[in-house]
């Protein structure tokens, strides 16, 4: 069964920004890892945060967290100084995980929930909802250590939403999981947004960026150098290249006023490649197409977000 995450058409409304980082800099002992970089957040947005390892990702992360300081620059969280107490309205969960290998599982989600403002009984409630959510419910007594690493991960992941945060940071919250747990995990983060949190979260895993984020920024060297909505940046990085279907007995040929051919994606692709000649409308080339072939069927072929990554990064 195929899982639809992301409704494409359907258009998120930006409100505010709730979280805005300005002119960050960040150095340790000589080293820049922030370069004036900023980053506005919108409110009930899903935000990716993308960059090669090394890239200053974590230290802007901590910094959001206060977990560091910055050396210069400015964050503001719903419209104001970011302030300590802000703490308590945010869900943090680091790229490495922090849990008490020895603690039981329920009475460790119970004490970090009450370490962020919520009661005993809420706490406990709220633990024994999300272990039935993820079938952890028999794991409550057992000592965290006895766990899989999947399954710690989980723990680890209603640690971080339990006292239900208007911020959540995921920092590599996929890394650990076999593919199945990582769509149930897209499926929460999903449904945390729709209930009205904002989702700041840095991955290497392409495909999740493309189907849950709304906008991203690339940080390469210690700066911003890719920021915008998904599907404004895919638009920008086109290549010209339209996918055309035609009957399977039919070979379309090389055209060197229209279009070029270009090799298929996949061996097994039913499409042919092509990529538009320079000035070239689509319009015009489609129409040619099907006067001579007789097309079945044709696609703009966008680049995927791997892509842009890997060409971005190289560029810079």
């Amino acid at each position: 069964m195929m899982i639809s995450f992301f409704k494409k058409d359907k258009i998120s409304k930006l409100m505010e920004n709730f979280i805005e980082a300005h002119d960050i800099v960040k150095r340790y002992d000589g080293h820049t890892a922030l370069d004036h970089v900023s980053v506005d957040v919108p409110r009930g947005c899903i935000y990716g945060l993308l960059g090669p390892n090394g890239a200053g990702k974590t230290s802007l992360i901590r910094i959001i967290n206060r977990i560091t300081m910055p050396d210069e620059g400015t964050v503001t969280f719903g419209g104001r100084p970011l302030q300590a107490d802000d703490v308590t309205r945010i869900g943090y969960m680091p790229e490495e995980r922090g849990l008490y290998k020895k603690m039981k599982v329920g009475d460790q989600i119970v004490y970090l929930a009450r370490l962020k403002g919520m009661s005993k009984g809420e706490a406990v409630m709220a633990m024994l909802e999300w272990l039935d959510r993820f079938g952890l419910a028999e794991w409550r007594d057992k000592k965290l250590e006895t766990l899989s690493k999947g399954m710690q991960q989980k723990v680890q992941f209603i640690a971080t939403v339990i006292h239900r945060p208007e911020l959540l940071i995921f920092d590599e919250p996929f890394s650990g999981f076999d593919p199945v747990n990582a769509d149930r995990l897209k499926v929460e983060i999903l449904r945390l947004r729709e209930q009205g949190s904002t989702i700041l979260f840095s991955t290497h895993n392409m495909e999740s960026v493309e189907e849950i984020c709304e906008q991203i920024t690339l940080i390469n060297h210690s700066k911003a150098v890719l920021q915008g909505s998904v599907k404004a940046i895919r638009q920008q990085h086109k290549q010209n290249i339209i996918a055309v279907h035609v009957p399977d007995d039919v070979a379309i040929a090389p055209h060197d006023e229209l279009y070029e051919l270009l090799p298929p994606p996949q061996p097994a692709s039913p499409a042919t490649h092509i990529r538009l000649r320079k000035g070239v409308a689509i319009r015009d080339a489609i129409t040619w197409l099907n006067d001579n072939y007789t097309l079945t069927g044709f696609s703009e072929v966008l680049p995927s977000m791997h892509e842009i990554f890997v060409n971005t990064v190289k560029e810079n």
